[in-house]
């Protein structure tokens, strides 16, 4: 970004922000290999036992990054844990099976990662699809995880245990049809927000397949021999959807086209072909660009006093995308302000893509499907595309499906705003909380803070343990927040922290107890957050184990 570091300065005295604590931490910094992390402060080199705190058999929903990082979380202060994952192996989204084509992080590795594992120094700065399940089954191997595991079990239903003790009773079914009951106590919700492929079914699709023609999610693009020779149509503007178009063309497709409704700002991997991305968007300098929730009305005059250089800075970077990625010459220059859509769904630029449009390989409608007739596709703006292959990259359903649906009211409004505190528990859904509806820029590390978050919540060991009020009244601020003050907030159900990913890193932190919450000084307003420093961090906080 070209936001200077003098300039910075100056506004975070016109905010009235007073400096960053320093650090203190005892800890030794963590290793970079495949081992664990193993350093802590010296304080907390033996691990209390608490006689307050029961050991619970705890049932993880999910074994991508969210579960894994829950299951290590709750194992690790002393609660029997079941992980049950509904595929035949693990990873979530990772998952080979689910995985398309040339797949890779958006995240560089040292964000998508957890705070007591560093992804391989041998790895890319971008890792693919492979590398990051290969990181995934190693972590779950180290930290016994693997043998908390569960395949091919679904959990079908839940409802309140029958025999009055707290928990949930869950029916599970098995891939072979098998249905049985288990009772556990506390129920931690790790699918995630990428669970449920979203399906769009338009008229004349049975048409369309009966001739030959094939309809499938972008989850489902495995095998880029699919593309050759054919014509593709793939719908959607996310970063998978210019992923598979790049990928057709790559593939040998004898047409590709993708449709989208409008144009949408892409960040590339680097900014001027220089500096790296995440020295732009994860820097809290760039987070306190935009005013935040409960902000006072001094800092909410302090903003609209610093507004200008703010609104220089965001041109100054669309300048730089339009000229970088020449979307002049493709007609893909945006209609939105940068700084008005900045939230999850902000997708990397998939090299090769621009180009593709600019040269026509690719070439790109604006609108969605409206019908299909023989063996074409006839879009919203009356455009008639040939096709062979429609590849609908079109996102997931969010939802908890199992959940009865009693909760699910009080877990989601009718407007799909998710009722949750710090995105984590609902004070109304007792022994149950969630893990990776946190979503951001740092999703590995977002799901970690919140399993340490969660398992202290659940073991009513938080400094900062919240009453069930103190939880709604603060529901009701963020959604007012959401609905409102800053509707790009509202995105995937509300659930997402982008780009407040360092505000909310601190509430965790705080809650938690960490003493030592966040790195100090100017330069810490300029670098990305850093996995070693929150295990330092977490290493502050009051230590417990469970115990009989």
């Amino acid at each position: 970004m070209i936001f200077s570091e003098n300039r910075f300065t100056l506004f975070r005295i016109m905010l009235r922000q007073p400096p960053p604590r320093r650090l203190s931490s005892a800890c030794s910094p963590a290793g970079r290999t495949l081992r664990p992390n193993v350093a802590a402060c010296a304080r907390n080199t033996l691990i209390a036992s608490n006689p307050m705190v029961s050991p619970k058999h705890v049932c993880v929903i999910g074994a991508g990054v969210s579960g894994l990082a829950a299951a290590k979380a709750f194992s690790s202060r002393g609660h029997r844990v079941t992980i049950l994952e509904r595929s035949g192996d693990l990873g979530g989204v990772w998952e080979p099976a689910r995985s398309y084509p040339d797949v890779q992080t958006q995240s560089p590795k040292d964000l998508y990662r957890y705070t007591d594992r560093a992804m391989p120094d041998v790895y890319p700065e971008w890792p693919t699809g492979p590398q990051v399940h290969a990181y995934l089954a190693d972590y779950a191997k180290s930290f016994g995880l693997d043998r908390m595991l569960r395949l091919n079990t679904e959990v079908a239903g839940m409802a309140r245990r029958a025999d009055g003790k707290p928990g949930w009773t869950l029916a599970l079914t098995t891939k072979d049809g098998k249905a049985t009951n288990e009772d556990f106590d506390f129920v931690a919700v790790c699918i995630g927000q990428f669970n449920e492929p979203r399906e769009l079914h338009c008229p004349g699709e049975d048409g369309f397949l009966a001739q030959g023609g094939q309809i499938l999610h972008s989850s489902k693009y495995s095998d880029p021999a699919l593309a050759k020779g054919r014509r593709v149509v793939v719908l959607g503007g996310s970063k998978s959807a210019t992923d598979i178009a790049v990928n057709a063309v790559k593939s040998g497709a004898r047409e590709v086209t993708i449709v989208m409704r409008e144009p949408v700002w892409r960040i590339p991997y680097f900014i001027g072909g220089l500096v790296n991305f995440k020295r732009i968007l994860y820097i809290r300098a760039q987070e306190e660009m935009f005013p935040g929730w409960g902000a006072s009305a001094m800092a909410r005059l302090a903003h609209r006093i610093a507004a200008p250089l703010i609104w220089a800075n965001w041109r100054g970077l669309e300048s730089l995308l339009k000229a970088q990625l020449k979307l002049g010459p493709c007609k893909m220059v945006p209609n939105e302000r940068i700084e008005d859509g900045v939230n999850c769904s902000v997708p990397i630029a998939t090299p090769g893509f621009y180009p593709m449009v600019a040269d026509g390989r690719i070439k790109a409608v604006f609108g969605t499907f409206d019908y299909y007739e023989g063996d074409s596709i006839v879009m919203s703006g009356g455009e008639r595309v040939g096709a062979d292959v429609a590849v609908l990259a079109i996102g997931y359903k969010l939802g908890v499906p199992f959940l009865p649906a009693a909760y699910q009211q009080k877990l989601v409004d009718a407007d799909g705003q998710y009722r949750l505190y710090r995105l984590i528990a609902n004070p109304d859904l007792p022994e149950l909380g969630f893990v990776g509806f946190n979503s951001s820029f740092c999703t590995v590390l977002c799901a970690d803070l919140a399993a340490n978050w969660l398992v202290r919540y659940a073991d009513g060991q938080l400094a900062n343990q919240p009453t069930a009020q103190a939880m709604r009244d603060n529901i009701e601020m963020m959604l007012h927040f959401k609905r409102v003050e800053r509707p790009a907030a509202g995105v995937y159900g509300g659930l997402c922290v982008a780009p407040y990913h360092y505000r909310h890193f601190d509430e965790l932190m705080a809650d938690i107890g960490a003493r030592n919450q966040k790195r100090g000084g100017l330069a810490g307003h300029f670098q990305p957050p850093d996995a070693d420093a929150y295990a330092k961090f977490l290493a502050t906080a009051p230590d417990y184990r469970a115990t009989a």
